[in-house]
């Protein structure tokens, strides 16, 4: 037998033993020690050892898989294979892809250099075309059950939100609400009360997309619920009834926060409680000022008890509620846009004749800067006291 059919038996035995049946100490007999595979196409080395990890894993993804020699060239020490590998799919991820039992086929064409028997360097590629064809059809699926349960999260919170802004002689109620393009857990909502009381409630769910959609829409619901079965003007009971209904409702690991306030119109009373949201502003005399109360979020821990506190609203006075998604708002540098700066611009702007909300977002798209991508929804709620009381 000349060389050059010694040389093309050489890789045929490497092909059919290494390959096909995995017997990695015939690798150790027909690969030198310095062997070097070199993938053409993106110029990757590997080793011995990496070359028989690599097919290793290459074969542990497969029940069948098979190299079969379709045509060999021998020149010199070179001996050019042409093969194809046909096998099911059905054993372990490859290539980042889950197992389907699809039948792949990939053609591989190598050239090998053979030095006193032994195989110094392998050069090749391969066409893995149906693999990358599977992948961008799974990424395809993936994208589109995306889209598709973000449509189902906007439609499940736009459904929670209320419809309509109650109309209240002196007083001036104006909501915001924006979403991420990745839906959070925001919500806003007004409760008509007894004697013509109205419930006024800013949260946010822990979480995005379908599961913080339905977190809140649950919560809207039972503070509705609560609200209206009470029958009572404490803001902290109602907050103690929806936080114990919660609890065997939710996923242990989601969480609301959320500040739920009880405005008497006619005399300007805010009875209010807090579970662990942010802390709204009350624009008073010229100066913004913290309302605070404490508790703990909706759904974490059982029997919470809810400080309830009281302001009289004088005539201009305005409060603002809002949510993170404002003040976790970043510019191109990475700075936030912070709790200081939102209670220094209520303090100098809330007496202006313009919306609180319009201005906060000028200031906002200012900070953030052209591109800015919204990170999380954004919810601002305003009551002003109107300057026009006898």
């Amino acid at each position: 037998m000349s060389s050059l059919e010694e040389n093309k038996a050489l890789v045929r035995r490497f092909n059919e033993e290494v390959y096909n049946r995995g017997n990695m100490d015939v690798a150790d007999e027909l690969l030198a020690p310095n062997f070097v595979s070199r993938d053409t196409l993106t110029g990757e080395e590997v080793g011995r050892e990496d070359l028989k990890r690599e097919i290793a894993e290459q074969a542990a993804t497969s029940s069948d898989l098979h190299f079969s020699i379709e045509e060999q060239i021998a020149e010199g020490a070179k001996v050019v294979t042409r093969s194809i590998g046909s096998g099911t799919h059905d054993l372990k991820v490859f290539e980042g892809l889950a197992p389907s039992g699809t039948r792949i086929t990939i053609e591989n064409i190598d050239i090998y250099r053979v030095v006193e028997g032994k195989i110094v360097e392998e050069r090749g590629v391969s066409d893995s075309s149906p693999w990358w064809q599977r992948r961008m059809e799974q990424e395809k699926i993936e994208r589109e059950r995306f889209e598709q349960e973000l449509l189902v999260a906007r439609r499940i919170q736009q459904a929670s939100l209320p419809r309509e802004v109650p109309a209240i002689e002196d007083w001036q109620i104006s909501p915001f609400y924006k979403p991420a393009r990745e839906v959070g857990g925001d919500f806003y909502d007004f409760h008509l009360l007894s004697e013509g009381r109205l419930g006024v409630v800013v949260g946010d769910a822990t979480g995005k997309g379908v599961p913080a959609a339905l977190v809140m829409s649950t919560t809207c619901g039972m503070l509705q619920l609560a609200a209206q079965s009470l029958h009572s003007s404490s803001p902290g009971e109602v907050l103690s009834r929806v936080n114990e209904a919660l609890l065997a409702r939710i996923p242990s690991n989601m969480f609301v926060t959320c500040f739920y306030a009880i405005l008497e119109p006619e005399n300007g009373r805010l009875n209010y409680a807090n579970a662990g949201h942010d802390l709204p502003y009350l624009w008073h005399a010229g100066a913004a000022q913290e309302l605070r109360a404490r508790g703990m979020p909706l759904g974490l821990m059982p029997g919470m008890h809810y400080e309830q506190k009281e302001r009289v609203l004088q005539k201009d006075d305005s409060v603002l509620l809002y949510t993170d998604g404002l003040v976790e708002a970043h510019d191109p540098k990475g700075e936030m846009f912070g709790f200081p700066r939102l209670q220094a611009l209520v303090s100098e702007h809330a007496e202006e004749e313009r919306s609180l909300e319009e201005m906060l977002l000028e200031e906002l798209y200012s900070f953030v800067g052209e591109g800015w991508e919204q990170e999380d929804d954004i919810t601002l709620v305003t009551l002003r006291r109107s300057s026009s009381l006898c």
